[in-house]
C-alpha cells in the first residue's frame, strides 16, 4: 500500500533553516501543513520591521504561516494542534519546546542541529566550530527531549571546515547539508527503519548566544586564535578593536608564522602591509573598517595613521565575557 505523505509542521527562523523547508515543501513524500517562525522584528541600522528568512520562504511557497512570540499558551499552540502533524521538524527556531509541545505530533519532534552532537550544543554551534579550530563539523538530526540538544541521534552528516571558512560560508554549506539529511533520513525514521541512539557521554560541549562584546579582540592571545575569531565572527558581531576611542572592525586577517618584537596590539607598517603584534606570532590585517568609513585594505588603514607604531585596543573595550563554548 502506498504511504501517505508525512504530515509536517516546520519550525525555523534564520537563513540556515530555509533550504530544508524548501526541500520538504517540494518533495511529495511530505505534506508541510504549517510553518512556524519568530514574529517580524526590527532589523538593520534603520530598525525597519522585517520578516524572518523562513517567513519569507513560507510566503513564497504558499504555505500557512504562524508567528507566535511564545509557545507557552494554549492559544499559541492551537494552530500546531490543528495541523494534526505526524512530525514537528525544527531548525534554529529560537524558542524552547515545553512538554506539551513535545508531545503533540504522533511521531515526536526532531531537530536539525548544526554540529556533530554532543559537540557544540546550544545557540552558536557553527561559530563555535570555527572558534575552536575544529577540522570537521556537520549536521545532526536528533529526536528532541526536554534538554537543550540532548536528545537521541537519528542521523548525522559531516562537513569539512575549509581554511578560509567564515560563519557565513560554513552556514551556507551546512544549511544545504541539512536539507539533504532531511530528505534522506526523515522518511526512514518515520517508517521505523532508522532508530535513534543516545548521544555519547564524552565530548559534550555547550555554546551560548553571542553579544557584540564577543567580537572584541584580545591582542595578548596567539595570532592563530585571533584569525579564527575574525572568521568566526563574520558576519556578526564581527571582530573589532579600538584606536583612539573609535572602533575598528576587522573583516579579514591572516596569522603570520613569525613574531613581532612589540607590545601586543602594536600595529606596524611592514612592506606595504599592516601587521599587529599578538601574544604569540603576528596578525596581518587584510580588510578593516574604521567607524563611519567604508571597508578598506589594512595597508591603507595603516598608511593613514599619524605614527609608524600605534597600539590598538588600549581603550573602549567591553567588560570581560563568559566563554562562548564550555565543555560539559
Amino acid at each position: 500500500m502506498e504511504r501517505q505523505p508525512l504530515r509536517v509542521v516546520y519550525f525555523g527562523t534564520p537563513d540556515f533553516a530555509v533550504p530544508a523547508l524548501r526541500a520538504l515543501a517540494h518533495d511529495p513524500r511530505f505534506d508541510v501543513r504549517l510553518v512556524v517562525t519568530q514574529p517580524d522584528r526590527p532589523a538593520g541600522r534603520g530598525r525597519r520591521i522585517e520578516a524572518s528568512p523562513v517567513a519569507d520562504a513560507a510566503r513564497d511557497l504558499g504555505l500557512p504561516l504562524h508567528q507566535p512570540a511564545t509557545l507557552r499558551t494554549a492559544e499559541a499552540r492551537q494552530p500546531l494542534a490543528d495541523a494534526d502533524a505526524d512530525l514537528f521538524v525544527v531548525a534554529a527556531f529560537g524558542l524552547i519546546f515545553g512538554k506539551i509541545t513535545l508531545a503533540m505530533p504522533r511521531l515526536g519532534c526532531v531537530n536539525l542541529h548544526a554540529s556533530l552532537l554532543p559537540q557544540h550544543r546550544g545557540a552558536s554551534p557553527i561559530l563555535a566550530a570555527l572558534l575552536c579550530g575544529d577540522e570537521t563539523t556537520g549536521v545532526t538530526l536528533m529526536r528532541m527531549d526536554a534538554g537543550l540538544d540532548t536528545g537521541d541521534i537519528i542521523a548525522a552528516v559531516a562537513e569539512p571546515i575549509a581554511p578560509g571558512d567564515t560563519t557565513a560560508s560554513l552556514t551556507t554549506r551546512l544549511a544545504a547539508a541539512s536539507a539533504r539529511l532531511s530528505l534522506d533520513a526523515l522518511p526512514r525514521f518515520a517508517a521505523g527503519e532508522l532508530p535513534a541512539r543516545p548521544q555519547p557521554a564524552a565530548g559534550a560541549s555547550l555554546t551560548r548566544l553571542l553579544t557584540k562584546a564577543d567580537g572584541w579582540v584580545d591582542w595578548t592571545r596567539p595570532a592563530a586564535e585571533i584569525a579564527r575569531q575574525v572568521r568566526a565572527m563574520w558576519p556578526w558581531p564581527r571582530a573589532w578593536t579600538t584606536r583612539a576611542g573609535g572602533s575598528v572592525q576587522i573583516h579579514q586577517a591572516t596569522a603570520l608564522d613569525r613574531d613581532v618584537a612589540a607590545v601586543p596590539g602594536t600595529l606596524l607598517r611592514e612592506g606595504g602591509a599592516a601587521v599587529v603584534a599578538c601574544g604569540s606570532r603576528a596578525l596581518r590585517l587584510d580588510v578593516v573598517q574604521p567607524a563611519g568609513r567604508n571597508p578598506m585594505p589594512g595597508a591603507a588603514f595603516a598608511a593613514g595613521l599619524p605614527s609608524e607604531r600605534v597600539v590598538l585596543g588600549l581603550d573602549g573595550g567591553p567588560e570581560p565575557q563568559p566563554p562562548i563554548v564550555v565543555d560539559l
